[in-house]
């Protein structure tokens, strides 16, 4: 079925015409499927099914199957979706018609036994519904004991892997299809693992892959952020899992008592699973059982600890306990790399601050607006701005985009605004200024503190940067900068003289009072490709009400199938259609344009600059 607000009433109506076809096809005269059992299957598959719409938002896959030995009969209903890597959450959901749900609450409350199963390309939740009145022997008592039982003789971890209604109370002698069963479960948990790239949804993942294939419950353990045990701070429970719902929030604060602060191990032995003590439950919890702690242990450190808990058991199988370690490895370093990932997040986040204005200044008689997107999970991106007073009434402004992104591009950004800063300052023009950086980046590699030195010393004496050539092994780095100068005019006129110039960059545009567009400057060769390259400014007059727009590759190279933002002149149609804005509307309107063109979001860095003179008053 479609993943749409319709997926609930059409899975209501399909389990109660299988049920009823079953009835009178298979079990004439019988009260095994009765109105009740019914009842109850479509309640739980229109909350499951409704969790599929909100949070998955995937097409739905539902299974009904019958499971009759004569005496009795059961009911087993599987509700898939194809986003596995999205855990399920255990609370109530917001069904598409605004309501609340009970979610698993519900199915832990209503099913005999249910639970998630996960896949490479989706995910499960089954329930199972056991109609009539059981022999005492099949009750839930008795069939935790019979499963316990087998655990204590021996039971083959691959018999554990499948979902509770599908267990064997018999041993499998073909050991290659119990292998199989252990190594697949494996490689599943890894494909699921591996792409998350947050350490509290890795935590949980991990607690719902063992719930209820291998344990009854379980929790996780996360040490600090540094992924280095602190001695002196406890760790912190992170998740909880229990195959009942209703005894999740009871089993934590049994867990919060109680952390797992495992002992030292041989370098031999290290992230073996140990014995670990059943939680001291509250009165009435339930039985006791076995209790497992593997540590987390990865990239050189404590990561953190995975505890399981089964009931009634004595101790857990040698085969569950060598599973359980090897798929406590795999959570480990999907919890390292996690950390690594918002770690270098982190630090991308602090340098692209660090490499933009701290703010925009105010221009007399200019109105500025800026926008500045970089492209999603790229870290430090490779577009920047600039707007900065530069003494003797001048205002100079720059936008600019290295080729590449990451590291090697930030670097080129931390060379070339403080360059630009200081030759501006320093009295250069616009030509001067992009002829000594073009000189500078041409000789020097991106990462050189030397360059920003040899810069300097070259604005004050007049010479040519004295610089190291770079090693022949590096990247070279090179940057397309729109660049440019305003003096407003101080005669009581409104508007402002610019000096501009493009070096490999998207030209400018300005749209006049009357919705006109014209281009005021020439392209003209990008940054650090040739050493001996002379730049030429162009001077023109930006008018009271006259709007520039400036803007990176990011705004004309975006791309819908086979065309492109700026084809046919695609954002002089945009800014002409901005005839009567101010400055952040225009930026909005571009902005929004740029958005809306492609189905899916910009994959590269996007920003603009817009700068409009004030109107006299």
């Amino acid at each position: 079925m479609p993943g749409n607000p319709q997926a609930a009433a059409g899975a209501r109506r399909f389990v109660r015409t299988v049920l009823a076809d079953w009835r009178t096809r298979f079990l004439p005269g019988a009260d095994t499927l009765g109105d009740r059992l019914t009842d109850e299957a479509v309640l739980l598959v229109s909350e499951l099914v409704t969790n599929v719409v909100v949070h998955a938002g995937t097409a739905v896959e539902l299974l009904c199957r019958l499971e009759h030995d004569g005496a009795r009969a059961a009911v087993v209903v599987e509700v898939s979706d194809h986003h596995p890597a999205r855990a399920v959450r255990g609370r109530q959901a917001a069904s598409p018609s605004g309501s609340r749900g009970h979610g698993l609450q519900l199915v832990g409350a209503v099913a005999e036994s249910w639970g998630i199963t996960y896949r490479r390309d989706r995910k499960t939740v089954w329930f199972r519904l056991q109609s009539g009145t059981a022999h005492p022997e099949y009750g839930p008592a008795a069939r935790f004991s019979r499963d316990d039982l087998d655990l204590q003789h021996g039971l083959r971890a691959a018999e554990l892997l499948a979902p509770a209604p599908r267990r064997s109370t018999t041993r499998r002698s073909d050991a290659d299809w119990i292998n199989h069963g252990a190594l697949s479960f494996l490689a599943e948990a890894s494909d699921l693992l591996s792409g998350q790239l947050d350490e509290e949804q890795v935590a949980l993942l991990a607690a719902q892959l063992v719930v209820p294939r291998l344990a009854d419950w379980c929790a996780v353990w996360l040490h600090g952020g540094s992924g280095h045990e602190n001695t002196a701070e406890a760790p912190r429970l992170a998740r909880v899992w229990h195959s009942s719902e209703s005894r999740i929030d009871v089993l934590r604060m049994a867990l919060e008592k109680d952390p797992p602060i495992l002992p030292a191990q041989p370098t031999d032995v290290v992230g073996g699973a140990v014995p670990w003590p059943w939680p001291q439950e509250p009165s009435g919890y339930g039985p006791g059982g076995a209790a497992l702690a593997c540590p987390l242990v990865a990239g050189g450190g404590n990561q953190g600890a995975l505890l399981i808990g089964r009931a009634g058991l004595m101790r857990f199988p040698d085969e569950v306990v060598g599973l359980m370690e090897d798929l406590a490895r795999r959570v480990a370093r999907a919890i390292a790399t996690a950390r690594a990932y918002r770690n270098q997040e982190r630090i991308s986040q602090v340098l692209q601050r660090r490499l933009l204005p701290r703010g925009r200044p105010a221009v007399p008689g200019l109105e500025s607006s800026v926008v500045y997107e970089p492209r999603a999970g790229a870290g430090a991106g490779g577009d920047f701005w600039d707007l900065f007073a530069a003494g003797d009434g001048r205002w100079c402004f720059a936008l600019g985009d290295v080729c590449g992104s990451g590291p090697e591009a930030a670097a080129v950004t931390g060379l070339a605004r403080p360059v630009l800063r200081l030759l501006a300052r320093d009295g250069f023009g616009v030509g001067e200024v992009l002829d000594r950086l073009n000189k500078t980046m041409a000789r020097e590699a991106a990462d050189s503190v030397a360059a920003v030195t040899a810069a300097v010393a070259a604005a004050g004496s007049g010479l040519d940067p004295s610089v190291e050539l770079r090693d022949e092994g590096e990247q070279t780095r090179f940057l397309s900068l729109l660049y440019g100068e305003l003096v407003p005019n101080t005669d009581g006129t409104a508007g402002a003289r610019c000096t501009l110039a493009s070096a490999g960059h998207p030209l400018p545009l300005v749209l006049g009072t009357d919705g006109t567009v014209r281009t005021p400057a020439a392209p003209q060769m990008l940054l650090g490709v040739m050493e001996e390259t002379t730049y030429e400014s162009e001077t023109f007059d930006l008018a009271p009400g006259e709007t520039l727009l400036c803007v990176t590759d990011g705004v004309t190279e975006r791309r819908s199938g086979g065309r492109l933002f700026d084809d046919d002149d695609g954002l002089a149609g945009h800014l002409a259609t901005c005839t009567g804005l101010g400055a952040a509307a225009v930026a909005e309107h571009i902005r929004q344009a740029v958005h809306a063109f492609a189905a899916t979001p910009p994959d590269d860095d996007l920003a603009l600059l817009v700068l409009q003179a004030t109107r006299a008053r």
